[in-house]
């Protein structure tokens, strides 16, 4: 994908013009990942539960990627904050539950797949990665690079899908202590609500890239900017939780499950 005049995602629409993303790239790329993920849960299968997992997580990156909301993204800085919030909050936990890592089985390797496609990552230093991909983008001047180089572009997504899938495969796929676990998806949530607040009470508009973009959509730049920082805040903040009392209550029903068995007898 090379650089252009245009945003990738084409020129900042005004109601009623928002397109499709048709990039055959993008489209290649996302068949290419779903074929080999079938091909590699029949070398090696998983259960339908987490292949409906995958092909969900699989979809909603699609449509993230491809859907009118990468163009709206353009005009609309909450629009990329929503985009953003579905892949690392949505899809990529999703993905995980559905042993993405499935893709990597066509390489030759003897090593394991998950160990190959993820590596051994602490908690920590997941915590820590995502936190960095997240505030990076976030500065102004590398925010607004991303609509003037396609390469910036898409090492942004590239990042930033990378930093969830880690994070989340720390998370859910970890043998780790309960309390870890737990505790690298709130401190998570913590950041990401940290920076959503610094959005939203910045006081003033602070990417060039939506000075005259917002308008058309009955927005000022700053109202754009405090919804954005709102969506992060509360809708990032709210699926990081539920993703962490989820974890923290399938551990509780597997610890008492002995238990209850015990005193039916």
């Amino acid at each position: 994908m090379s650089g252009s005049e245009l945003p990738y995602c084409g020129a900042p629409p005004v109601p009623g013009s928002v397109v499709w993303n048709t990039d055959p790239i993008l489209a290649a790329v996302l068949i290419a990942c779903a074929a080999l993920y079938a091909i590699g849960v029949r070398r090696k299968p998983v259960g339908y539960r987490e292949q409906a997992l995958f092909w969900s997580g699989w979809l909603l990156t699609a449509l993230a990627l491809v859907s009118p909301l990468c163009n709206l993204s353009v005009a609309l800085f909450s629009a990329r904050i929503g985009q953003h919030v579905i892949l690392t909050t949505l899809a990529a936990p999703l993905l995980v539950l559905g042993r993405v890592e499935r893709v990597f089985s066509v390489l030759p390797s003897s090593r394991s797949r998950d160990e190959f496609a993820f590596g051994a990552i602490g908690h920590a230093l997941a915590v820590v990665v995502f936190a960095i991909v997240m505030w990076a983008w976030h500065v102004p001047a590398l925010y607004d690079l991303t609509f003037r180089s396609t390469l910036v572009y898409w090492t942004m997504h590239a990042t930033f899908i990378g930093a969830a899938l880690l994070l989340w495969f720390a998370a859910l796929r970890s043998a780790d202590s309960i309390g870890t676990i737990f505790a690298a998806l709130i401190a998570t949530m913590l950041q990401m609500s940290l920076l959503g607040a610094w959005l939203t009470f910045a006081g003033r508009p602070l990417f060039a890239a939506h000075a005259d973009t917002t308008l058309p959509w009955g927005f000022s730049q700053l109202q754009d900017q405090q919804l954005g920082g709102l969506i992060m805040w509360v809708i990032g903040g709210f699926f990081l939780t539920a993703g962490a009392l989820v974890v923290l209550a399938d551990y509780l029903l597997r610890e008492s499950g002995p238990v209850v068995r015990r005193v039916s007898l």
